[in-house]
């Protein structure tokens, strides 16, 4: 039944992840696919050595600092031909723009005059505008100085027709079966769009999550097959006059570069480095003044677009959710120049699932024979391998390849089996547990159940936060109760006060006389023990003053709670024999934290916090209470308890800032802490303090802080 029965688990899990895969919406599917080749691609591309091109891939920034410096966007055409005029006088190979000009410029001069013509009915005034300066001219006039590729829109609510682009030439018929489509475009207008060379798609298609995966290489719209801006950017540096698709394999020919294509008309992007990015970027207005180096942009492809919020060109991508669309081109050209086109494996619907299977079959055989920790192991071991076969294709071939599903998978199918055995050989732990646990503490049991090879666990070095309670005068309330009293209320003294640190993640290291030590962060990692630690004695103080007015503690007059908290390094271990093992600490945290609880009697505290657990939790939480001198210390220490739950925010700072002037002006602190016992009276810790301050200056001390010794 041991091996049989997880078997059958497996195998019922497996069939029903190949089930629910198949059946899942495609919006999920898809999007776990993608994910997955997000990964795929990242890792690869960590891995891959970078290799000289032999097309330079520029950007000019349309960014923050240039809106700042130029005014606020839209801006006049006549600046827009000013920033090309300066691209173009370097030499670049070609120019793309990630601008849309839909309309004309109505903000120029000429515009202005033509629209005051019309208004008044003078013709004059509108024949005017035609001697005056005109931003779509002199834009114009600077697009047509270098080949520049304008941009255009897909508008599925319009059907208007875009101006003839470059030749597409096909030899075969072509190889697109789900081309991006949409009934119209909007496009620059026609005196630009007669000026510029070429005509490329801005518009980027969203994944299932809305991230930028891809850029579009060919769009239809209407009836026509149009280029996306990279490619026919790319077009242009190669000075041909049209593109030739083949069929088998599908081919994308421009110029002399041969490129594969994918039958979406999608090119994948894989990421690019922020810093990638920056070092090929250059500010607009830099290049605009002179302040950019020009020579970089000399025999480059330049996009021009822009990154400020205002372009409304920001776009969420799996690296960034803000990164500019000019970037995403530039990334698909680079990619293109490099004659990187990564595309999925044809043969995928029937690769997936049987990967699927065979992973599965081992999660299975792992999960039923071997035992977790092994059997872990070595799944992971096949995973990683997994994972590596899928980087190997896209690096050697361009391929890419999903390994998540078969992942999931296998965990999910080992968990299924390697749960159903775990849970057959549970029965037999159950009994020896109970056993050992009334000898052992619970956490040493558990880890000699998991590994019973272990006679004497080995010591570790860690953090950890130590905690001591201790009854005030106890030794007087012994004397006071009956033997059943005092048992009975000690029983339920220490189940509350327990119960407390477990709730708060400690773990109960010893109870001796009326005292009880816990640990936080021991003998498993615990987030943010010192601030746990902390508000654990801030619950156990408030039970416990509740608890002693309560019968049968109120009878015996049981006295407060005092508590010691130090974080530290210390070491910790099973201590013993082989017989008797004490899971239990070692280090100055531990002593420290004794030594604490001590000190509450003479700073008048229920509470007393070190140092160490206080530079781990802050102001907000603790109140500082001066200095110390401990045995064991050559040096006072720096004390805190927890700020009183009743102390308003207003006296709390006045509190810090009579405390800030202590060491420079004692006599101050010494003035300012008065008018805070003033307003509270009944606070010992602070009144203690004000005395040691008052006592001190009166004794012209040298020492700058009231320091009792303990």
């Amino acid at each position: 039944m041991q091996q049989r029965l997880p078997v059958r688990a497996g195998l019922a899990a497996l069939v029903i992840f190949l089930a629910a895969a198949i059946l899942l919406p495609k919006t999920m599917s898809e999007g776990l696919r993608e994910n997955a080749f997000d990964l795929v691609l990242t890792s690869e591309q960590a891995l891959r050595r970078p290799v000289a091109s032999d097309l330079k891939v520029m950007v000019v920034d349309i960014d923050r600092a240039s809106i700042d410096a130029l005014g606020a966007w839209p801006w006049p055409r006549t600046t827009m031909a000013r920033l090309v005029e300066a691209v173009a006088s370097a030499r670049p190979a070609a120019v793309a723009i990630d601008v849309l000009f839909a309309e004309p410029d109505d903000r120029s001069v000429a515009a202005l005059a033509r629209r005051l013509g019309a208004v008044t009915g003078h013709a004059e005034i509108g024949a005017l505008g035609e001697s005056l300066p005109d931003g779509d001219k002199l834009l114009a006039q600077a697009i047509s100085r270098v080949p520049v590729a304008l941009g255009f829109v897909l508008d599925p609510d319009r059907d208007r027709a875009l101006p003839a682009g470059a030749a597409i030439v096909s030899r075969g018929p072509l190889p697109f079966d789900d081309l991006w489509q949409t009934a119209g475009a909007i496009g620059p207008t026609a005196a630009l769009a007669a000026a510029a060379r070429g005509l490329g798609a801005l518009s980027l298609p969203g994944s299932i999550d809305g991230a930028i995966r891809q850029v579009p290489v060919f769009v239809a719209v209407g009836h026509e097959l149009m280029p996306g801006l990279a490619v026919e950017a790319l077009r242009l540096a190669a000075g041909a006059s049209s593109y030739l698709v083949e069929g088998e394999p599908a081919t994308l020919v421009v110029g002399a570069r041969r490129l594969a294509i994918s039958r979406d008309g999608l090119l994948r992007l894989a990421p690019a480095s922020q810093s990638r990015g920056l070092a090929r970027t250059l500010s607009a207005v830099d290049v605009l003044e002179g302040r950019a180096d020009r020579a970089r942009l000399t025999d480059a492809l330049v996009l021009l677009g822009g990154s400020a919020p205002e372009l409304d060109g920001l776009r969420k991508t799996p690296a960034d959710p803000l990164t500019p669309s000019v970037q995403i081109q530039a990334d698909a050209l680079e990619q293109m120049v490099a004659g990187r086109i990564p595309r999925t494996l044809s043969a995928a619907l029937i690769a997936q699932p049987l990967t699927v299977l065979m992973i599965g079959a081992l999660a299975i055989a792992l999960g039923a024979v071997w035992s977790p920790a092994a059997g872990t192991a070595i799944l992971g071991g096949a995973i990683a391998l997994l994972w590596i076969a899928a980087i190997a294709t896209l690096g050697l071939a361009d391929r890419l390849v999903d390994p998540l599903t078969p992942s999931i998978a296998a965990v999910l199918v080992f968990a299924v089996t390697a749960g159903t055995a775990y849970s057959l050989t549970r029965r037999r732990e159950v009994l020896l547990r109970h056993r050992l646990e009334q000898h052992l503490a619970p956490a040493v049991v558990r880890r000699i159940v998991e590994q019973p090879e272990l006679v004497k666990l080995s010591g570790e070095r860690r953090e950890v936060t130590s905690l001591f309670t201790d009854i005030e005068g106890f030794s007087a309330t012994m004397h006071r109760a009956g033997p059943e009293e005092l048992v009975t209320t000690l029983d339920q003294y220490f189940e509350g006060v327990a119960g407390i640190v477990i709730e708060h993640g400690g773990m109960v290291d010893k109870i001796v006389g009326d005292g009880m030590h816990a640990l936080f962060n021991a003998p498993l990692d615990l987030e943010d023990h010192p601030r746990r630690a902390v508000q654990c004695a801030i619950a156990i103080q408030a039970w416990s003053e509740g608890f002693r007015r309560r019968s049968p503690a109120e009878a015996i007059g049981l006295r407060r709670t005092r508590i010691g908290i130090e974080t530290g390094p210390a070491v910790v271990g099973d201590v013993g024999i082989q017989s008797k093992l004490d899971y239990t600490a070692h280090g100055d945290a531990v002593n420290m934290a004794a030594r604490l609880e001590a000190c509450n009697k003479e700073l008048g505290t229920a509470i007393c916090v070190g140092p160490g657990t206080a530079a781990r939790c802050g102001a907000a939480l603790l109140r500082p209470l001066g200095w110390l001198k401990v045995r064991g210390r050559e040096e006072p220490i720096a004390v805190f308890e927890p700020w009183p739950s009743d102390a308003p925010p207003a006296w709390r700072d006045a509190y810090l800032a009579a405390y800030a002037v202590l060491d420079c002006d004692p006599a101050k602190a010494a003035m300012l802490l008065d008018k805070q016992v003033a307003e509270r009276p009944a606070d010992l810790p602070l009144r203690r303090l004000a005395g040691r301050l008052t006592a001190m200056h009166q004794s012209s001390l040298p020492s700058a802080s009231p320091t009792p010794s303990a």
